[in-house]
């Protein structure tokens, strides 16, 4: 028996009211947010058909908190890139790496506070070591996930598709009408495969460094 707890329950009702069955009360967005700061686990329900909408009402509290002068996180020129990446080849991978480098942020967190309070009664300038600080981090991040990707499936990061044996393109096959169905479905269960063993693979390189 484990002693996790478990989350809360959140009921989003047809007038869009939200109800939190661990207070039995009626709850907003603003609320929300304040139970993800504090590290209070939540699941949300649509009331009339059970669905799990926690992903709509998460992106729902980003929205409103983006909306608050002074409180924006995500710059334009990072929305335009995401969003080019819906439908793309590489969407499947995107997750993956926003997660890997968000679990990198998180973990240095205390170390970029301590820069920021240095930084106070200085210029902060582009030049500034807060920023070439954060600027090598990405980097890392970066080349951590390009190294695991690289470590299974032959995949190409710079061309986005596996590679041969001498590091060429595999050239494509045009496979029988009957064998299309199954092949898609294994192709994509392999894709799924792949992206769990490049998961690992991350997490074993972040040990490392």
């Amino acid at each position: 028996m484990t002693d996790a707890k478990q989350p809360i329950t959140i009921k989003k009702y047809a007038n869009r009211r939200l109800y939190n069955t661990g207070t039995s009360s009626y709850v907003t967005l603003e609320d929300l947010a304040q139970m993800v700061k504090i590290g209070e686990d939540f699941i949300v329900f649509d009331a009339k058909s059970g669905e799990d909408i926690t992903r709509s009402v998460l992106t729902q509290i980003i929205f409103e908190q983006e909306g608050k002068d002074g409180q924006n996180l995500l710059p334009i020129a990072f929305l335009r890139q995401l969003i080019r990446f819906y439908g793309d080849s590489m969407q499947m991978l995107v997750p993956s790496y926003l997660e890997f480098s968000i679990d990198k942020l998180v973990g240095e967190q205390q170390k970029m506070r301590d820069q920021l309070t240095n930084a106070f009664g200085a210029p902060v300038l582009p030049g500034h070591h807060m920023f070439t600080a954060m600027e090598e981090q990405a980097r890392k991040n970066m080349a951590m996930f390009t190294q695991a990707m690289s470590l299974f499936g032959g995949f190409n990061p710079a061309a986005g598709k596996p590679e041969g044996a001498a590091g060429e393109a595999t050239a494509p096959t045009a496979p029988s009408s009957e064998a299309k169905p199954a092949a898609a479905g294994g192709d994509l269960d392999a894709l799924r495969l792949q992206i769990a063993n490049m998961q690992k693979q991350l997490e074993a390189i972040a040990r490392k460094d």
